[in-house]
């Protein structure tokens, strides 16, 4: 399951951890927040007591997309100018 916010300057994504009964612990949500120039990702640590912050710029999101249907390798992908 998963909630979608438009807040003032961002959007807001929370994936939330859905499972079947004694099938496995919950996790705790991902938070993705999404600026015009930055991604955001969070997650509570499995104590509750400190959020886990990653920030992607653009180009590193687009970079990420692109890995996640390519085979194992060195890749560069070229700015636009």
């Amino acid at each position: 399951m998963f909630t979608i916010e438009h807040d003032f300057d961002a959007t807001v994504i929370t994936l939330i951890d859905e499972t079947g009964p004694n099938t496995r612990p919950l996790n705790e949500d991902v938070v993705i927040l999404t600026f015009d120039d930055r991604v955001i990702v969070e997650q509570m640590n499995a104590d509750g007591e400190e959020v886990a912050r990653v920030t992607f710029t653009m180009h590193q999101l687009a970079e990420l997309r692109l890995a996640l249907n390519l085979p194992e390798g060195n890749y560069r992908i070229e700015k636009d100018s």
